[in-house]
């Protein structure tokens, strides 16, 4: 299948799935005319193999095996680069670029910071929308850096590109008049909003799941937003990101039999998922619903596990290992939600100042969500 065709089958998708921005129609024409994504994509990608390992798919051997991965859909992303047995660099998925593009607010002739530069399709969509010599990106890994440079130049996009920390932005280019991110942190760096003027946008994604856009204050003291979507990114370069559920569970037995009740079908909710994000940030949780019935994991990334399975007809059956208590915690965190009226992914929000940051819901004077 052509090149072509795969876009428009992507358009396709987007359009039906009600993906693309309405406020922002620039992003649409970027993505699939000015700056389309196979121009950034690297000749070898990697795909996971099912099993054990991720694998790589090189264009001149398999043509339509890498357009697929390029052109995957709206909602997956394309690995570029492996370290150490784990993905370290992707395009992200075009719904996710999109959203976070309409987020940020971009108008021609903004001074744009991005962290991140990765192949460089993310900024080469800057720079279509900003204008030549305007965008400035910053990437850890000098191999990256330079590739998507010379990507950028081939396709005719005026960006800065610089090998350094994204974390410690780029303070010879402020100030900008918006900073996005292509990586997830834990805690926004203050040089970002240092770095950018009164009443602009930082658009970021936020730990494992979910973007925030933040505004920052006419005093440049703090900056505040809301959360804007879903989607999850890679952290920054260096993170121990910790072990996978199977390394923490191991193969020996269980420490413990625990009970559940089925109030843990709740886990499926996007909503409360996040709120869990937010409450307790160190457990992460995977939902599997298959015919066979719903299972739940949830581990630390360190020491301790859970895994409990719900079947067809309501037996759970829930096991941990561990010094901590998961599914107890995670209860814990749900009725600290329902107490807080459910709310929604939409309903949280963050205030960012030199001090740290806050996560609230409902309204930034609300105090913090935490319980």
């Amino acid at each position: 299948m052509h090149l072509d065709d795969r876009r428009r089958e992507l358009a396709e998708a987007m359009e039906t799935q009600g993906l693309w921005p309405a406020d922002s129609p620039w992003v649409r024409r970027a993505i699939l005319e000015t700056v389309p994504r196979h121009r950034f994509a690297p000749d070898q990608l990697w795909t996971w193999n099912g099993h054990d390992r991720y694998v790589p798919v090189d264009r001149g051997h398999d043509q339509d095996a890498w357009a697929d991965l390029v052109y995957a859909g709206p909602e997956s992303s394309t690995t570029i680069q492996i370290l150490d047995g784990l993905p370290s660099s992707s395009l992200s998925c075009v719904a996710v670029v999109a959203d976070m593009l309409d987020s940020l607010m971009l108008e021609p002739g903004q001074r744009i910071l991005e962290v991140g530069t990765g192949a460089g399709w993310n900024a080469g969509l800057l720079a279509a929308r900003a204008g030549a010599g305007l965008v400035t990106s910053v990437e850890v890994d000098p191999e990256l850096a330079a590739a998507a440079g010379r990507r950028l130049a081939t396709a005719g996009l005026d960006v800065a590109v610089h090998t350094g920390d994204g974390n410690a932005g780029w303070p010879e280019g402020a100030p900008y008049d918006g900073v996005i991110a292509t990586y997830a942190v834990d805690e926004i760096p203050w040089t970002w909003i240092e770095q950018t003027r009164p009443g602009s946008r930082l658009v970021i994604p936020w730990g494992r799941l979910g973007h925030v856009a933040l505004t920052v204050a006419d005093d440049g003291k703090s900056a505040t937003g809301w959360v804007q979507g879903l989607g999850t990114f890679m952290p920054s370069r260096g993170v121990d990101q910790g072990l996978e559920h199977h390394a923490v569970r191991g193969d020996g037995p269980p420490d413990r039999t625990v009970h559940v009740d089925r109030g843990l079908r709740a886990l499926t909710d996007v909503n409360l998922l996040f709120a869990l994000r937010v409450s307790h940030p160190d457990i992460r949780i995977t939902t599997t619903d298959a015919k066979e019935g719903l299972t739940v994991r949830l581990h630390d990334g360190i020491r301790s596990w859970a895994t409990a399975v719900i079947d067809q007809d309501g037996t759970t059956a829930a096991y941990e290992g561990g010094p901590r208590q998961l599914l107890a915690e995670a209860e814990a965190g749900r009725r600290h939600w329902e107490e807080r009226g459910s709310p929604g992914l939409w309903d949280f929000g963050m205030t960012v100042t030199a001090d740290g940051q806050r996560v609230w819901s409902g309204a930034a004077d609300a105090g913090p969500y935490m319980p």
